[in-house]
């Protein structure tokens, strides 16, 4: 089984990642396909991991965010999706009194503009969640063996660039949206979680002093064996 994501999956900070604990219960190899930063951009221009995810007979996809993928506003880095590389013409043409020198991040970027308070921020959020849906459509359905979505809502996840209301991960995403990708799935796995710093997990978490505030933005072992628990019954209800 392959099972594709972000942070959350990766398991960074946690001895046994959800992907561990659920190849324990459901006795059957997984492999953890998740990585650091990784939005739609990666995610879908990553050729290599779609051959992978066809060699497996059943894959876990954890949703990304909206913000993480280069559209008709800006452009991100394909590694690295939380960096903004640059506007386009677009976001020129519809902010021509921004001034983007000094922004590197997406979720400052959408905070800049968010601040304007106007309805051009709607105009950009109509392009990202319409991408976002085309290109993760166009994603599963070059996946054969089925799909399980997994919707993680991490809750009290703070940006370290600035605190702008974008709501929880995965960010822009909403039930329409994930409705849109059901056709492509066998089933959807909805879960609240609520990150360490916010959770008494902390304490259990594995990392360095310095490392002690990016640590408390992930979620820890209890939420992950939480999720191994809850993608185990769906997984056993498709059988």
């Amino acid at each position: 089984m392959a099972c594709i994501g972000g942070d959350e999956t990766f398991g960074r900070f946690v001895e046994r990642p959800y992907v561990a604990i659920l190849e324990g219960l459901l006795d059957r190899k997984c492999v953890n396909f998740g990585s650091l930063l990784c939005g739609v951009e990666a995610l879908c221009g990553d050729s290599t991991l779609v051959k992978l995810a066809n060699e497996s007979d059943l894959c876990v996809l954890q949703l990304p965010g909206a913000l993480g993928q280069s559209n008709r506003f800006y452009r991100v880095h394909p590694r690295r999706n939380d960096r903004f590389l640059s506007p386009t013409p677009d976001l020129l043409t519809l902010y021509p009194e921004v001034d983007f020198t000094d922004v590197h991040f997406v979720r400052h970027l959408m905070g800049l503009l968010h601040s304007y308070s106007d309805a051009r921020f709607e105009i950009v959020t109509h392009e990202l969640r319409k991408k976002w849906v085309e290109a993760l459509g166009a994603f599963l359905q070059g996946i054969r063996p089925p799909v399980v979505l997994l919707n993680l809502q991490v809750d009290g996840e703070i940006a370290h660039e600035v605190a702008v209301p974008l709501g929880c991960e995965p960010v822009f995403v909403d039930t329409e949206m994930m409705e849109a990708l059901r056709p492509y799935s066998a089933d959807v796995v909805s879960m609240s979680v609520r990150i360490s710093g916010e959770s008494d997990e902390l304490e259990d978490m594995l990392f360095g002093t310095l490392q002690q505030p990016m640590a408390e933005h992930m979620i820890g072992p209890a939420t992950h064996r939480r999720i191994a628990e809850t993608l185990f019954r769906s997984i056993r209800d498709l059988h």
